[in-house]
């Protein structure tokens, strides 16, 4: 029998951390967000945040992209439905004020920090490896994706193309580019 050293963790500070978090980067930027600003909007010390989180930028990841059901793939019975609605649910969560605040940041620190670029990989691996692969699989099979295509060129088709389109174009993304990068991404994999 295992016995716990010390209080019991509150569970209750990590949602209000991660609430915290996200408000916060709606009223100012990523490079603003300091960790002792986000304890005392959630109400707790710096050490409980870091007895959480490594540091800032995974607390920022974790709060800014929950897993939840728009990490879900979709089944619309069609491949240019399904990489639509891919395309809509990306631009959702990149859309949001707080991601708009955290991306630059986030993308800064990952490309120096391989920790967090590898806790990215690690929470969504089920979802972009195990049944993006397995999605791309069945597709290739019933001949709508060409061979040789992979789990990891969609994801980056639909968020790179998403993302990049946030930072030339701003959060005025519409339907219609909707409607056009979907058919691009899906004549782009298809045979």
């Amino acid at each position: 029998m295992t016995t716990e050293i010390g209080r019991p963790r509150d569970r209750g500070i990590g949602d209000a951390v991660l609430r915290a978090t996200v408000e916060l980067l709606a009223e100012c930027s990523y490079a603003d967000l300091s960790v002792d600003t986000i304890a005392a909007r959630a109400g707790t010390s710096k050490p409980a945040i870091y007895r959480r989180w490594r540091g800032k930028a995974h607390l920022v990841h974790e709060a800014v992209f929950p897993r939840t059901a728009t990490t879900e793939l979709p089944d619309t019975g069609s491949l240019e439905g399904d990489v639509r609605e891919m395309l809509r649910r990306t631009l959702t969560v990149l859309s949001t004020p707080a991601a708009l605040a955290a991306l630059p940041g986030l993308v800064g620190e990952m490309a120096s920090d391989p920790t967090l670029h590898t806790a990215l990989l690690e929470r969504f691996g089920d979802v972009l490896v195990g049944a993006l692969t397995d999605y791309v699989d069945a597709a290739a099979q019933r001949g709508d994706i060409r061979p040789g295509i992979t789990a990891a060129d969609l994801a980056e088709a639909v968020a790179g193309m998403t993302f990049l389109a946030l930072l030339t174009r701003g959060a005025l993304l519409d339907g219609t580019w909707t409607e056009r990068t979907a058919r691009l991404i899906t004549k782009g994999i298809s045979p």
